[in-house]
């Protein structure tokens, strides 16, 4: 029975590294190529386009709340309950990337140094995803670790609050990066556009509600933090604290 829970374990983080991480590749690459291609007009894809970020938006947030994991608890042992949700939002964002529809509408496609801005403006926003990473310590977006602390027979290890690097500057430094990353584009056609938009708002709305998981998780502590540092835009001098 404990060989069994230990394969279950070990299949559970091979799924959470191949879909959760491959999805996230795809995605970056634009979906390299749809693996359908709908013959209909521009409104009607870009609706469809609309209707799988949607689906993703809906995924992702609703798995989060303190309901859904209470619903899984009945099924799904607590350590891997982060990697059952990189696997349902990678699906999901495969899904996404390989059915999104191209449109054939281009609203600007930049050259010259209007091109080299913006792809300065990329790798900064990159280089801003790094040093967030980076000054994390215990990154793990695709809930490994505790599973990983389980096999070794070891608690968890829980993330503090990090008020260092970028987290000086603004409260969530990866969702700044990912919306420079997100406008950063030398070509921009309508479902590019349309992608940016919906999912900067996404992102705010979720940066939004996180705040008050955030604040219930660390009470005062993260209150202060709320007003000494900015939460996306840095506006304000670099926290001492």
């Amino acid at each position: 029975m404990r060989n069994s829970s230990r394969l279950a374990d070990f299949a559970f983080m091979l799924l959470a590294a191949l879909l959760g991480g491959g999805s996230v590749l795809l995605f970056a690459a634009g979906g390299a190529a749809s693996i359908v291609t709908l013959q209909w007009p521009e409104p009607a894809r870009l609706a469809w386009d609309a209707a799988l970020s949607l689906a993703f938006f809906i995924q992702h947030s609703g798995m989060v709340r303190q309901s859904f994991h209470t619903f899984l608890s009945r099924t799904v042992p607590g350590r891997n309950q982060g990697v059952v949700y990189a696997i349902a939002s990678g699906i999901v964002l495969a899904l996404v990337a390989l059915l999104w529809q191209r449109s054939g509408t281009t609203l600007y496609h930049l050259h010259g140094i209007a091109y080299w801005l913006v792809l300065a403006c990329a790798t900064a926003g990159f280089a801003l995803f790094l040093w967030s990473v980076l000054s994390l310590r215990l990154f793990d977006p695709l809930g490994l670790a505790p599973v990983r602390a389980h096999l070794r027979g070891r608690e968890p290890h829980t993330q503090p609050l990090t008020v260092r690097g970028p987290y000086r500057q603004v409260r969530h430094p990866i969702y700044l990066s990912i919306l420079i990353l997100f406008w950063s584009t030398p070509v921009l056609t309508a479902d590019r556009l349309l992608l940016n938009v919906l999912w900067s708002a996404w992102i705010v709305v979720g940066t939004l509600l996180e705040e008050r998981d955030l604040a219930g998780r660390f009470g005062d502590s993260y209150r202060s933090y709320q007003k000494k540092v900015p939460m996306l835009i840095p506006w304000r001098r670099p926290s001492d604290k």
